[in-house]
C-alpha cells in the first residue's frame, strides 16, 4: 500500500520476556520469595493466558521493547504512537534538522493520482526551502535585537538563526513527513497496539508498523502468540454520518471557533471547589483541622517554590512528593485549536490528556490553517505562505476526485492544518507543562495557548492562576541558581522579572 513503507528494528529488550510474565505472577503468591529463572510450558503458558483473559495485566508491563522505527509519517505520530501516555519516544526535530525533500511517506497510487501526489509534495518541499530562506534574515533581526552584544559576530550564530527559520518553515510540510525515532514501550502496550491498529486516521500504516513491531517480539520469543489477539475492527457509530461531509464538518469548525472566540486555548471548565479541595487535601496529608492551617496558607506550602522546594527543581519529583500530590485534585478543561505540528508536541505531555479527532471528519474542503507570527511580518512572505496552503488544500481536493481514500489525500494536509479538540488536566501536571512551555524557548504556539490558559485560570481563581509561571521564575523564586537551567539555550530575556501580563515573544 506504501511505496516506502515503515521500518522497525527491536533494539533492546528483556531476556524471556514471556516468561517474565509468569514469574512476575508467581511471585505474588510465592512462600519462597521472588520467582526467577522460570521455565516455560504448556502449564505456564496456560497460565498467562489465564491472567490476560481475566484482565490481570500488570504482569504483561514489566517486559520492555525499544524499537528503532524510521520511515514513519508524523500523521501516524500524532493519531496512533503518541496518542496515549504509555510510551516513551526520542525523535527527530522538524524544529531543529533540516527536512530532505525524499523523506515523505508515499501510497502506492495509480496514473494521475500519483503524479498529483507527488507533484503536490515536491511543491510543499519547495515552499519548505523557500519559506526558510526566505525567513532568515526575519529571523535573523528579531535575533540580534534580542541579542545585540551578538550582532558583531553573525557568522558565529548563523545555525541558531537558520534553525529559527526552518522551525516556522516546517508548518507547509505534509504531514506524511516521515521521522525516524526510539520508542520504547512494555509488553502490555504492545498487545494493545496490535488490538487498536486499524482506528483512524492511519490504520493501512499503523497496521503495517504494529505487524512488524509484533514479528519482530515473535522472533525472539514466541510465547507472545499465545495472548495475541487479532485487530479489532473500528466503526464509526452510524449516527455520526458519512467520514467526509464538508458542509457538516464547516458547520462543526464554525460553531467550535465561535466558543473560542479570541482565545486559541478557552477555559471551559474550573471547578469552583478547586481551591478548597487541595487545601482540604493538604491537612489531610498532614492530619491538621482547618484551624491550623486555613486555605490561603496550605496553597502557599504547595504553590510557592520558596516553601515547596520541590517547585525549583528542574526533576518533575511532584508526582512522587507527598504534599505535591494534593495538586492533582484541582482540574481544568480547555477547548483549543493548534496547528497539527504544534499539537504534535502538546500532546507529549501525556498526563495532560485530550479527545484529538478523526481528522477526515473535520476536513471542510478549505484552507483552515495556523500562520505562524514570524510570517506575518513581512506581507510578500505571508503572501506566498498562503498560497503553499491554497496549493496543498487543492491537491487534496484532486486526489479524492480522483478517487482516493481520505485516508491517504489527507496526508497532503500541511504542518500548519487547524487541529480542534478539548484538553483536561488536573493542577499537578497543568502546573508542570506551564512550567515546560511558557519558557520562551518553547514552540511560539503552544507557549501562547499556554499563556491564555495561565492568564484565564488567574482571572478565575488568582490563587492558583498566579503560579503558573515558567521555569526560571519559579527557580527564582526558590532561590535556586542559575536562574535559567537552559544554559547556552538562554532566550535573552529576563522572564523572570516580568509579570505575565507583559509577556511578548518575538521569535
Amino acid at each position: 500500500m506504501f511505496e516506502n513503507p515503515p521500518q522497525v528494528k527491536l533494539t533492546r529488550t528483556f531476556q524471556e520476556p514471556f516468561a517474565n510474565v509468569v514469574e512476575t505472577a508467581r511471585t505474588c503468591y510465592s512462600p519462597q520469595g521472588i520467582v526467577e529463572g522460570q521455565e516455560m510450558g504448556p502449564r505456564w503458558e496456560a497460565l498467562a493466558q489465564d491472567l490476560y483473559r481475566a484482565g490481570h495485566h500488570t504482569t504483561f508491563q514489566h517486559a520492555t521493547f525499544q524499537f528503532a522505527i524510521t520511515g514513519v509519517s508524523r500523521q501516524l505520530l500524532w493519531s496512533f504512537l503518541h496518542a496515549h501516555p504509555f510510551y516513551n519516544s526520542e525523535q527527530v526535530s522538524q524544529r531543529y534538522v533540516t527536512v530532505k525533500p525524499d523523506n515523505c511517506l508515499i501510497p502506492a497510487l495509480d496514473g494521475s493520482a500519483r503524479a498529483a501526489y507527488v507533484a503536490c509534495i515536491e511543491r510543499q518541499m519547495a515552499s519548505y526551502q523557500a519559506l526558510t530562506e526566505a525567513l532568515i534574515p526575519v529571523a535573523a533581526k528579531a535575533y540580534f535585537t534580542l541579542f545585540r552584544s551578538r550582532a558583531k559576530a553573525q557568522d558565529k550564530y548563523a545555525g541558531a538563526i537558520r534553525k529559527r527559520a526552518q522551525e516556522v518553515a516546517r508548518y507547509c510540510l505534509p504531514v506524511a513527513t516521515t521521522a525516524y525515532l526510539y520508542h520504547t514501550i512494555s509488553g502490555l502496550t504492545l498487545l494493545r497496539y496490535q488490538r487498536a491498529c486499524q482506528q483512524p486516521d492511519t490504520p493501512t500504516e499503523q497496521r503495517l508498523l504494529v505487524a512488524a513491531m509484533v514479528d519482530a517480539v515473535l522472533a525472539i520469543d514466541p510465547g507472545y502468540r499465545s495472548v495475541l489477539e487479532e485487530p479489532r475492527e473500528w466503526r464509526a457509530p452510524a449516527a455520526a454520518g458519512p467520514e467526509l461531509d464538508r458542509q457538516r464538518a464547516q458547520a462543526f469548525c464554525a460553531e467550535f471557533d465561535a466558543r473560542l472566540g479570541v482565545c486559541v486555548s478557552r477555559l471551559v471548565s474550573c471547578p469552583p471547589e478547586n481551591v478548597r479541595i487541595i487545601a482540604d487535601a493538604l491537612r489531610e496529608v498532614l492530619g491538621l483541622p482547618v484551624g491550623a492551617l486555613d486555605d490561603a496558607a496550605a496553597l502557599g506550602l504547595l504553590l510557592e517554590p520558596d516553601q515547596n522546594g520541590v517547585l525549583g527543581e528542574s526533576l518533575n519529583l511532584t508526582t512522587h512528593d507527598k504534599l505535591s500530590r494534593c495538586l492533582a485534585h484541582a482540574r481544568f478543561t480547555f477547548a483549543k485549536r493548534l496547528s497539527h505540528t504544534a499539537d504534535s508536541q502538546d500532546q507529549r505531555h501525556r498526563m495532560t490528556p485530550a479527545s484529538r479527532p478523526v481528522l477526515a471528519r473535520h476536513y471542510t474542503g478549505t484552507p483552515d490553517y495556523v500562520v505562524p507570527g514570524l510570517v506575518r511580518q513581512e506581507p510578500q512572505i505571508e503572501q506566498a505562505y498562503h498560497r503553499s496552503m491554497a496549493e496543498s488544500w487543492n491537491a487534496v481536493e484532486q486526489l479524492l476526485k480522483h478517487g482516493v481514500t481520505p485516508e491517504l489525500a489527507l496526508y497532503l494536509l500541511p504542518n500548519a492544518v487547524n487541529i480542534r479538540f478539548t484538553e483536561s488536566a488536573d493542577l499537578l501536571n497543568l502546573h508542570h507543562k506551564h512550567r515546560m512551555r511558557l519558557c520562551y524557548n518553547a514552540q511560539e504556539e503552544i507557549w501562547r495557548a499556554s499563556l491564555e490558559e495561565a492568564e484565564q485560570i488567574r482571572a478565575v481563581q488568582p490563587e492558583i492562576g498566579r503560579h503558573l509561571l515558567p521555569p526560571c521564575t519559579q527557580r527564582a523564586q526558590a532561590k535556586v541558581r542559575p536562574i535559567c537551567p537552559e544554559g547556552d539555550r538562554y532566550c535573552g530575556v529576563p522572564v523572570w522579572k516580568l509579570d505575565l501580563a507583559d509577556y511578548q515573544r518575538v521569535l
